[in-house]
């Protein structure tokens, strides 16, 4: 058995049993996840596009299981190793969002062309496709990826993109779907005006491929992309066919901090937390808590005070096992084990750092669920 099994196991199920988790743990309320799963679901039904979620987020096969469950057309994946431990355990309609270009990741990608029902890839480079379609056996859907303006991958212009089509039809195992656009650097502009504008302009750019792609004989029919700081704005604009939000399963700070709808209001709940205990209070204005640079992600911020102490004490990494907590007179208010609940600053990277969800109704453990992705990162 894993730690957090031989550790909880016997929690589970049991009236109260949140409390005697050891900390620092992912904690992940599901209530809330499943009312935010219905909710995007709901919301991409009613403007006739569909959902495609990006696993990145999560990593889960239960999560997974969950969102096709309410509706999603399939789920997305970062990598071939996401996409290898999602397929295993049955989830279908997988989209690799990155491009596979090196030699053994192009061998596993055909191998998981045998039997993952739905499979697609991005590709971005004639030779790329051109290599993945002579290591496969047999068909395999691709989707052609747009750079959105950062220079990370995708092709870099219309023109690009209808050379990359042509060279794709003359292949005999890969079959063009469409293209990808994801807008990673506008998702978290706080003001939803300015996100809506950088958005508008960066959609008008996806429209001139589209319309090359089109005019070239090679109209894409999927257009896939969009995120959980996006999503409103990008339905508003109704280019896609498909969104690939990931993040609003959970909500972290980085999304919490933006205006996602326009009149601020939040339509997401906050799911996922880390629940952590104060280990030391020897200082009036401080408390130090067991959950440092091991236990959350440090590109976005810093985590935020759900409960258990002032929701205005400020949160300070004090090292690899440690934090503090910082408020006046809040080392007189809490003792050593007190919890404390987080929100996290990037839910992404912080869920990689567990190998298990601690899934609670209100205050009791129903079930740990594995990461199934964990540090598949290639």
């Amino acid at each position: 058995m894993t730690d957090d099994l031989t550790l909880h196991g016997h929690l589970v199920g049991r009236q109260g049993s949140r409390a005697d988790l050891n900390t620092p743990v992912l904690v992940l309320d599901t209530g809330a996840l499943d009312r935010n799963i219905a909710a995007m679901a709901a919301l991409v039904a009613a403007h006739g596009v569909g959902l495609r979620p990006h696993g990145k987020t999560h990593k889960s096969v239960d999560i997974a299981r969950r969102q096709l469950a309410a509706g999603a057309a399939g789920i997305c994946c970062a990598k071939i190793g996401e996409a290898e431990a999602l397929a295993a355990g049955g989830i279908t309609g997988i989209l690799i969002t990155s491009p596979v270009a090196a030699p053994r990741a192009i061998e596993r990608l055909a191998a998981l062309a045998k039997s993952a029902e739905g499979l697609m890839a991005v590709v971005d480079h004639p030779a790329v496709a051109a290599r993945i379609d002579a290591a496969l056996g047999g068909g395999l859907d691709v989707v052609i990826d747009i750079d959105p303006g950062i220079a990370r991958t995708g092709v870099a212009s219309p023109e690009a993109a209808v050379a990359l089509a042509e060279a794709i039809a003359k292949l005999p195992n890969l079959r063009y779907r469409g293209v990808q656009f994801y807008c990673g650097s506008q998702q978290h502009i706080e003001s939803f005006a300015e996100r809506r504008a950088a958005i508008e302009e960066r959609t008008a750019y996806l429209q001139t491929v589209i319309d090359a792609l089109t005019e070239a004989g090679h109209k894409p029919e999927i257009v896939t992309g969009s995120g959980t700081g996006t999503h409103r704005i990008d339905l508003d604009l109704g280019v896609f066919t498909e969104l690939q939000a990931g993040s609003y399963v959970f909500m972290d700070k980085q999304y919490l901090d933006c205006d996602l709808t326009g009149d601020a209001t939040v339509p997401f709940e906050t799911s996922l937390g880390v629940d952590a205990r104060v280990v030391s209070a020897n200082h009036s204005g401080l408390v130090t808590i067991d959950a440092g640079y091991k236990s959350l992600s440090t590109d976005g911020g810093v985590a935020v005070v759900r409960r258990g102490a002032p929701e205005s004490a400020f949160f300070t990494f004090m090292g690899d096992e440690h934090a503090a907590l910082i408020a006046p007179g809040i080392g007189n208010e809490l003792a050593p084990g007190d919890p404390v609940t987080l929100t996290v600053p990037h839910c992404d990277p912080t869920v990689n750092l567990y190998d298990h969800y601690h899934v609670v109704d209100g205050e009791t453990l129903v079930a740990i669920w594995p990461v199934s992705a964990r540090g598949r990162a290639r």
